[in-house]
């Protein structure tokens, strides 16, 4: 009995994975969750269709000329399949679709909460960072800014900083640009690296990674803390919002149902792995605290050392 328990997981993995691996099959898949994520936004009030025909109806050259780094190098673990894209966010259709994802997704966070999780995930985060941080931070770092969600959201919780929305895709970038100004908003829009932003030594207050951390190796990961240690002025802060890997959600979930997230999630398991406070602190930062911030993420904060 005991061994039929134990095994039962490890054979619908296997399946999982067995047809995952016959790439018509995964693209019905992909293509499936895609259309359960449509209709699942469309029935709590998200838009998604008619926010995509009004975003595609535009000529978005100049938007993305504006903001496109056309020296950049793009490092080979972005250059995979993300959320069911192809070519993962170097595509307009990611950046048009991903508003309406966002709400789609974080709609099942809490009972009943439907279009408002996603603003109450975001509002949960805010919450600890400003019970966590001291001064209120002049200048703000966004990375992984994506379409510009968290990048306005720390602008309404810091009117006054000066706010720079970090990617690495022009795509989404361009789409940021455009919110930005119907928003009449002041951001800094920057395509670059995390790893190897290009940005001065010491030039902002609070970092903040939000969403990001699981699409990564622990390579990328590593280098991207140091990264942040160099940018932050004595003093100034490293926050992240994720997946908490310690959350009973995922404890309990079935491991062919982690497999399902894993086909669109390429480092899943490298993140979930990943001893975030070792990493943080070798990066140069003091011991961070670790918050639950909802049923499924927690909020990561750390103080430069020294």
């Amino acid at each position: 009995m005991t061994a039929a328990v134990k095994t039962a997981p490890d054979l619908a993995v296997r399946l999982v994975n067995g047809l995952l691996a016959i790439k018509p099959l995964a693209n019905i898949a992909k293509h499936q969750a895609r259309q359960m994520m449509i209709k699942r936004a469309e029935k709590i009030g998200v838009p998604w269709t008619q926010a995509v025909e009004t975003l595609q109806a535009r000529d978005w050259k100049a938007d993305l000329a504006q903001v496109q780094n056309l020296q950049l190098s793009y490092p080979d673990y972005y250059l995979t399949s993300f959320h069911a894209y192809e070519t993962g966010n170097l595509n307009w259709q990611a950046a048009f679709e991903v508003e309406s994802a966002a709400r789609a997704v974080h709609a099942k966070i809490w009972q009943g909460a439907e279009v408002q999780g996603d603003p109450m995930l975001r509002q949960s985060y805010h919450n600890i960072l400003k019970s966590q941080i001291g001064n209120e931070p002049q200048d703000i770092l966004d990375v992984g800014c994506s379409v510009g969600l968290s990048t306005f959201a720390l602008q309404e919780i810091y009117p006054e900083a000066k706010i720079t929305g970090l990617d690495l895709s022009p795509y989404f970038l361009a789409v940021a640009n455009y919110r930005a100004q119907q928003r009449q908003a002041k951001i800094n829009w920057v395509h670059a690296q995390a790893e190897s932003t290009g940005l001065p030594n010491a030039s902002f207050d609070l970092v903040s990674i939000f969403l990001m951390c699981h699409e990564l190796p622990q390579s990328a990961t590593r280098q991207i803390f140091a990264e942040m240690r160099r940018l932050l002025r004595p003093g100034g802060n490293l926050a992240i919002m994720d997946m908490n890997p310690q959350s009973e959600i995922y404890k309990k979930m079935p491991a062919y149902i982690l497999t399902l997230l894993k086909s669109t999630e390429p480092y899943f398991d490298e993140y979930f792995s990943l001893d975030i406070k070792q990493a943080i602190v070798e990066a140069g930062f003091q011991t961070p605290t670790i918050t639950s911030n909802s049923p499924r993420h927690r909020t990561v904060i750390a103080q430069v050392s020294g």
